[in-house]
């Protein structure tokens, strides 16, 4: 069976000049491609996540909007599948689980933005439905987040929520081990 890579939510609104910038957007987004590559290269599936808001008073990723559109950098190939989302879970009121299905694909691996949320919700719902993950720590991204009145670096956050996947929803790694061990 053949490793699906899943590129979650790596769109314009999130990069520089975007209406939700992500901090390590860049870097992520070259690893993602760096990923990409390797999977074009070997004729492995992809699959492209793209969140479109739906819910009223929504300030990035409208609908129709440059800022919705997946980033050229990543940008979908002809053959390859687009999945519009409308949820943090890229399996919720979408074909995903059934195209996985379909492909008789059991092992994801999954990589882009935001860290603490699409990333997150979308693992746990692939292993909750029995799939193997694996995710990219570093083609992953996110933003500062406040609680308590206390600002949580974007640097932490991300941290916390790769340890919080890793082992019970996901095997995590960085881009370089996982293209050397052929993924």
């Amino acid at each position: 069976m053949d490793t699906c890579l899943v590129l979650v939510d790596l769109q314009n609104d999130y990069f520089p000049g975007g209406s939700m910038e992500l901090v390590g957007i860049g870097a992520a987004a070259a690893n993602a491609r760096r990923l990409l590559d390797a999977f074009r290269k070997r004729e492995k599936p992809v699959i492209h996540i793209q969140h479109v808001a739906a819910q009223a008073g929504a300030t990035f990723f409208l609908p129709d909007t440059k800022g919705a559109q997946i980033t050229q950098q990543v940008a979908p190939q002809e053959d390859e599948i687009v999945i519009v989302k409308n949820y943090p879970n890229s399996f919720r009121d979408t074909p995903l689980l059934e195209i996985l299905k379909q492909r008789n694909i059991s092992d994801l691996l999954i990589s882009g933005a935001m860290s603490h949320m699409c990333i997150d919700a979308t693992v746990r719902a692939a292993f909750d439905l029995g799939f193997t993950c694996m995710v990219a720590d570093d083609a992953c991204a996110t933003k500062n987040l406040t609680f308590g009145g206390k600002t949580i670096h974007a640097s932490e956050v991300h941290a916390a929520f790769m340890a919080a996947l890793s082992g019970s929803y996901a095997t995590v790694r960085p881009t370089k081990a996982i293209i050397e061990n052929k993924v």
